[in-house]
């Protein structure tokens, strides 16, 4: 049984940065050739976080905007399920539409595992901000006004110790949430594998491509940093070709099936 299941698990094998260069060219020709399914996706998430930031004003929990904009990065890896969908039946040579993708990515029960795994992390993410505020500013955090908070931040021994510690643990939170994402949305809805499996396959993947899986991580939060500069608008091109990417970069980091089993694969998305 043990065999078995090592030979059923999915294999992992080493990249380079020119795959990454080349997944990169590859998600770009993917958001040209089907755009509007990659604006419509993208027009979702980058409103969705417009609609946060200005709730926060409205709450006049302005002083969460920082932390919440970083965390609302969280939910990029499911929100672009709908653009590896895309990618998989461009490389399929199916036809594209909304029903299609919308049928396909809701019938994939391990999607919404895994769409719980994202909300999770989203709600640990901003619950250690409110624990960090109230550990080192001495409350959950009750600002006036963003400047405000900037100003104890950076002005105060409290502040910089909450500032430094709070971005250590969101590093390393971001490095996990990274590790065990990067293949495993790609691969649920690719192959008929639980989500714990999908997980563990991407982490391995990471652990195997250490350097390249890092560059891979920067330039994702260059581009993502870059892109919620103008109010989340850069988001409208960034995560469709973030997107389309990740897609590539899983078709590179997992060994694909064997003939008979890539020809099942393919009719079954026909």
């Amino acid at each position: 049984m043990a065999e078995s299941r090592k030979i059923q698990d999915p294999e992992v094998r080493s990249i380079a940065f020119s795959d990454i260069v080349e997944a990169l060219a590859q998600g770009l020709r993917d958001f040209r050739a089907a755009p509007r399914f990659g604006l419509a996706v993208a027009a979702v998430y980058t409103f969705g976080g417009i609609g946060l930031v200005l709730s926060l004003w409205v709450l006049k929990l302005t002083y969460l905007a920082y932390p919440m904009a970083a965390g609302f990065a969280i939910l990029g890896p499911f929100a672009a399920v709908g653009l590896y969908q895309v990618s998989r039946d461009l490389e399929a040579g199916t036809p594209l539409s909304f029903g299609r993708l919308w049928s396909i990515v809701s019938d994939r029960r391990e999607v919404s595992w895994m769409a719980f795994v994202v909300c999770f992390f989203f709600v640990i993410w901003m619950y250690q901000v409110r624990l960090l505020l109230a550990l080192f500013l001495g409350h959950a955090g009750s600002f006036a006004t963003l400047p405000e908070f900037i100003h104890v931040v950076f002005t105060t021994t409290e502040g910089l110790i909450f500032l430094i510690v709070g971005n250590a643990i969101g590093a390393a939170l971001s490095l996990i949430f990274f590790s065990i994402t990067v293949v495993s949305f790609p691969l649920v809805l690719d192959r008929d594998v639980d989500f714990v499996t999908a997980m563990i396959t991407s982490v391995r993947a990471v652990a195997k491509n250490t350097v390249p899986m890092v560059i891979w991580a920067a330039i994702v939060v260059a581009l993502l940093v870059i892109s919620t500069l103008p109010f989340f608008l850069g988001l409208l091109v960034t995560l469709p070709i973030l997107g389309h990417t990740t897609w590539h970069l899983y078709r590179k980091l997992v060994v694909p099936l064997s003939p008979e089993r890539e020809d099942n694969r393919i009719e079954q998305i026909a």
